[in-house]
């Protein structure tokens, strides 16, 4: 699983996020890899899964594994420090039999590094400067990355989009070693939505009614679809308004503005700059909450109730306050 995104759209702090969420619940082992990122990141990490007791500093217990190059190190050290995580977390799997959390950040440093060693080599570069070499060395990486009968790695990787365009050679050779690509986008984080997951350019392999169930698949769809309208009216809307919609468009419009905010999640690692305390949302509940949405059950709720909140009962009662806030 991957995260795409540019400089500042939030990729490291979905990323710690997941890592709160999922390694503190996950029963097995997590491991870590800092490949080429910064060192306060590191820092922070370590001593917040020390406070949660994911990790245990003097003794036995300690369910996860740190490893970092960061971005002071020389270039061998970043590129081979995604390697040695990855020895980690199949050690884990095949000695001891775990179903292991692989947590990276940054796969982009990882190629830069391995672009910097190719240079200092002599090789000559290929496209865009990069290593003549781009696709083996992420195929050394990325497929080892697999479950066996032992036990399983689930991998979830930052990867930095330079200058936001997916189809620089660094981003796009990882594409196909992917089973779900997250893009962030700059234009939804421009918006304050966060996580800013846009989800017309996210895909995932598992979005079938066989493996996530018919209802979840077909609202899922339905979601896609009043956002992809919504998208094609945009042009209208910038040029003659709103007023020049039918009803119908009009009624689109403002399913998908509840949509778009109602993706929005106020975050546990973030409580620390915004001051709201996270939330973790249930599977069903969120599911709850879009069918609503798109059946039109909230047509009367305002925007602004679905924006930082977490289940739709949350919708119901921060618009219950707005409304008496009002009065």
């Amino acid at each position: 699983i991957s995260l795409f995104g540019g400089a500042g759209v939030g990729k490291t702090v979905l990323i710690m996020e997941l890592i709160n969420n999922v390694a503190k619940a996950h029963g097995g082992y997590s491991v870590f890899a800092g490949v080429g990122e910064r060192t306060r990141e590191g820092n922070d990490l370590y001593h917040e899964m020390v406070e949660s007791g994911v990790i245990v500093p003097d003794g036995p217990g300690s369910k996860a594994a740190l490893v970092y190059g960061q971005m002071n190190e020389p270039p061998g050290a970043r590129a081979r420090v995604g390697l040695a995580g990855l020895t980690l977390a199949e050690y884990f799997r095949d000695e001891e039999g775990q179903d292991v959390l692989f947590f990276v950040d940054n796969i982009f440093r990882f190629t830069q590094a391995g672009s910097e060693v190719s240079a200092l080599l002599g090789r000559i570069p290929s496209a865009v400067g990069y290593q003549p070499t781009l696709a083996t060395d992420m195929g050394a990486l990325q497929e080892r990355i697999t479950t066996t009968k032992k036990g399983s790695i689930t991998s979830v990787q930052a990867i930095y989009v330079p200058a936001d365009d997916l189809t620089d050679p660094a981003p796009a050779t990882s594409f196909s070693h992917l089973d779900a690509t997250t893009v962030l986008s700059r234009q939804i984080a421009e918006l304050g939505i966060y996580p800013a997951v846009d989800p017309l350019d996210s895909t995932s392999r598992m979005l079938d009614p066989r493996v996530i169930g018919d209802e979840h698949y077909n609202i899922a769809r339905r979601v896609q679809e009043v956002l992809q309208q919504y998208k094609s009216l945009q042009d209208i809307i910038a040029i003659l308004g709103m007023d020049e919609l039918s009803e119908e468009d009009k009624l689109t419009v403002s399913r998908a503005r509840k949509i778009q905010r109602f993706l929005s999640q106020p975050f546990h690692v973030a409580e620390v700059f915004t001051g709201s305390p996270g939330v973790l949302c249930a599977l069903e509940d969120t599911i709850k909450g879009f069918q609503g949405i798109v059946e039109g059950e909230y047509d009367d709720l305002p925007e602004a109730a679905f924006y930082m909140v977490g289940s739709i009962d949350e919708v119901v009662e921060k618009a219950k306050k707005m409304a008496a806030e009002a009065a």
